[in-house]
């Protein structure tokens, strides 16, 4: 019997269960016990014991028959804006308390048709508006890593923060996660972990819970490249209910991944050295363009000019989309809905409806969404970040044009930064976190954050690569090399 069943990656599960080694049922009992034994970290907020052992059970009878994929008998957390039938599917909002969909999201449906176990629902940012997982309906989720020896409650990111805080500390083997502009990516990199949010349409979106449906992507959260790439491949593929999902075929990303970069260009944009970024970012960021070179890539230094206006442009984008998507949670058909006082007709009904079930960072999107598609502004706002956001994509279209294979750029501009830290102050200070990510969300391109180190408080710190479009392999593969070069092992002490 093997010990410490639910530390094992997703590749060497997979090999062990081939072998008769262990069997899905052991790695799901592994599992649920640690998540039993981890309620400090806030990661699940939904627990589906029962629906993992059969899935388990299932899985053991399918591999017992010699044709399980890859993902056969894996245990996994899925984010709660994945719809999965009959379980609590939140969005960590109030206003969608008691809802079950009668629904499978394609993704968890693909996930589920390959064998995966579902061990339950991970906490979030409230309709994923968030990076530090703070603004969930079931509080903070917690980073299981610390500083050093102080013991103050750390971040995970966000707002994927329950993803990453359960495969950091070995809860499940792996997690599905969104990323509308930097939600995967940005809790990988504060966990030491890895995600990828691969190209807009690879993904299908149907039956997540949207927030800008023009940059919402799921992907897997993992803790290998490796992982990743076959935790991909089982996720994505065209779904004719998405009509953003492209019909383009599916490679076996983990065939890929030969770890040979040799001539490969990789771009360094000058328009990512932000002022003040602290000395361990740029130092990390350096030592992985020479860890790079050292692997046969090419490194060149390129110019996306249009960078600085990135994160303008996505707070205006992203709430206009939010304010319109979240317009159907009203009280009427499903969720919550509030007390109603004598005489208050539909109109008073929406507002107290709305006003109980939104936390304040979804009612400041929807309210800044909504101003910047009103009649007055919607060029000076909504039409004028749509016509910045081509010329991002365009820098980067450049960029590919001119040979450059994958860019590489810092993950965060900072490691993971304690909880209560950055609430109180401008909500700005905030989103500032998703300077280095939410370019990729707008030009629609796949990144990628892997973990290349630790800060003097023995913090991980994660490096992005961004891929050219559909080229999720490829980027993978340079991530692979990037990840073998770096040779990032550390784990978080356990204290939970």
């Amino acid at each position: 019997m093997m010990t410490d069943l639910n530390k094992l990656t997703i590749a060497d599960a997979r090999d062990a269960l081939r072998k008769g080694d262990v069997t899905s049922v052991e790695l799901t009992e592994a599992c649920l016990a640690a998540v039993e034994g981890a309620g400090a970290l806030n990661a699940f907020v939904h627990h589906t014991p029962e629906i993992a052992r059969a899935q388990a059970a299932a899985a053991d009878a399918r591999i017992a028959k010699g044709d399980a994929p890859a993902m056969c008998g894996i245990p996994l957390g899925i984010k709660d804006l994945f719809c999965t039938k009959g379980v609590p599917s939140q969005a960590a909002s109030r206003i969608l308390q008691g809802f079950r969909p009668e629904y499978e999201s394609t993704v968890t449906q693909n996930l589920f048709d390959a064998g995966a176990v579902m061990l339950g629902k991970l906490n979030m940012d409230e309709f994923a508006m968030g990076s530090s997982n703070e603004t969930s309906c079931y509080g903070n989720a917690v980073n299981p890593w610390r500083r050093g020896n102080d013991e103050a409650a750390l971040t995970p990111g966000g707002s994927s923060g329950g993803s990453a805080s359960a495969v950091a500390a070995d809860l499940c083997l792996g997690a599905t996660g969104t990323d509308t502009g930097g939600s995967i990516r940005q809790p990988a990199a504060f966990t030491g972990i890895t995600g990828i949010k691969p190209t807009y349409g690879r993904c299908s979106r149907w039956g997540v819970v949207a927030f800008a449906s023009s940059l919402d992507q799921a992907g897997p959260m993992t803790k290998t490249v490796r992982d990743s790439a076959i935790m991909l491949g089982a996720m994505c593929g065209h779904d004719p209910k998405d009509s953003t999902s492209a019909d383009i075929p599916v490679p076996d990303f983990e065939a890929l991944l030969t770890g040979d970069i040799r001539g490969k260009v990789i771009g360094i944009p000058r328009e990512y050295r932000m002022e003040g970024m602290p000395a361990e970012i740029e130092k990390l960021w350096s030592d992985g363009a020479d860890m790079l070179r050292a692997a046969g890539a090419d490194i060149r230094d390129i110019s996306l000019p249009h960078t600085k206006y990135a994160l303008p442009a996505y707070y205006v984008i992203a709430p206009a989309e939010a304010s319109s998507n979240l317009a159907r949670y009203d009280g009427v058909r499903y969720g919550h809905r509030a007390k109603l006082s004598q005489g208050d007709g539909i109109t008073e009904m929406y507002e107290k409806t709305r006003a109980e079930g939104f936390g304040s960072e979804v009612q400041r999107r929807v309210m800044v969404g909504t101003y910047v598609l009103s009649a007055g502004f919607y060029d000076a706002y909504y039409n004028r970040a749509r016509r910045v956001r081509a010329l991002i994509k365009r820098d980067f279209d450049e960029a590919f044009a001119a040979g450059v294979d994958a860019i590489l750029t810092p993950a965060t501009p900072s490691a993971a930064f304690g909880l209560g830290e950055m609430t109180d102050a401008d909500p700005v200070q905030m989103y500032l976190n998703d300077v280095f990510t939410v370019t990729v969300n707008l030009a629609g391109l796949p990144g990628i954050a892997v973990p290349t180190g630790l800060d003097g408080k023995g913090l991980p710190l994660g490096l992005q690569l961004i891929g050219r479009p559909w080229e999720e392999g490829d980027l993978l593969n340079t991530a692979y090399a990037l990840e073998q070069a770096a040779g990032f092992v550390a784990k978080p002490a356990k204290w939970w």
